[in-house]
């Protein structure tokens, strides 16, 4: 008997665990090592569909250790081609509020140590990351957020962090004075992967917090681990409505360009 296949894939982020019910849940080896978890493919309006909880079903994996690689390489080997990365996020911009949405457009990577490729000789494969996220699948999940109850910006920039700590006053103050909407822990090397993979990926950011820094503005607290998990409780159900209603509308085929890193070199092959 042969195992179950996906075209899509989800990778849940903090407080985000479970996705689907009637899965098939799949014990997947990678050249990387294990993945975080078994992947459970399971169907979402008519699609077939592979969940991944990228910190582990029961949150072991802080976002500096989580294999990134293994989890990327194991939703492409179940026949992923198409990656929605919600994620917890830190607003920080005042008029981003805690459980909202954006939908990433941008991101910047202040992460270090973490195995960030799949190009680790032989042949050297130059990716362009230019455009981080696919831009097929933000309009998908820019139009899918217009049909559900939930407030989504339609575009903002990511600056990932190493965590597990949260940001000093001075980092957060830099970020904010950059002009960046979020911080996040996890969508690098996340989403760099993917492009690697040739696979389109979305990040999708659940605001939880505001990070440190706005204490003062409109009575905004400093941020702490309880509120965030509060937040996440509360947003967990958001979430899954929002992509219940995104992955039914993915185009069969897709309409992007991101598969075309893979001719840039040997990646994937």
């Amino acid at each position: 008997m042969s195992r179950p296949t996906a075209d899509i894939g989800v990778f849940g982020g903090s407080g985000f665990y479970d996705f689907l019910e009637d899965v098939v849940e799949l014990n997947v080896h990678t050249p990387y090592g294990p993945p975080s978890a078994p992947v459970a493919v399971g169907q979402v309006g008519g699609r077939s569909v592979a969940f991944l909880p990228r910190h582990g079903k029961d949150h072991e994996f802080p976002p500096h250790r989580v294999n990134y690689r293994a989890n990327v390489w194991a939703l492409r080997e179940v026949g992923v081609q198409r990656v929605f990365g919600p994620c917890a996020a830190g607003s920080l911009q005042p008029e981003v509020h805690p459980g909202e949405f954006v939908v990433l457009d941008q991101l910047v990577d202040r992460t270090w140590g973490r195995p960030d490729t799949y190009s680790d000789g032989g042949v050297v494969g130059h990716v362009s990351f230019a455009d981080p996220y696919c831009p097929e699948l933000r309009s998908v999940l820019r139009t899918a957020a217009s049909t559900v109850d939930v407030v989504a910006h339609d575009r903002g920039t990511v600056v990932v962090v190493q965590g597990p700590r949260f940001s000093t006053r001075a980092e957060s103050a830099w970020f904010r004075a950059a002009g960046w909407e979020v911080v996040n822990m996890t969508q690098y090397p996340e989403a760099y992967l993917a492009r690697e993979l040739g696979l389109c990926y979305a990040g999708l950011a659940l605001i939880t917090d505001y990070d440190t820094g706005l204490e003062g503005v409109d009575g905004i607290e400093p941020v702490t681990i309880d509120v965030v998990f509060e937040v996440l409780r509360k947003s967990v159900a958001r979430t899954r409505e929002l992509l219940f209603a995104a992955i039914p509308a993915v185009p069969e085929r897709a309409g992007c360009s991101c598969a075309e890193a893979l001719s840039s070199g040997p990646l994937g092959a």
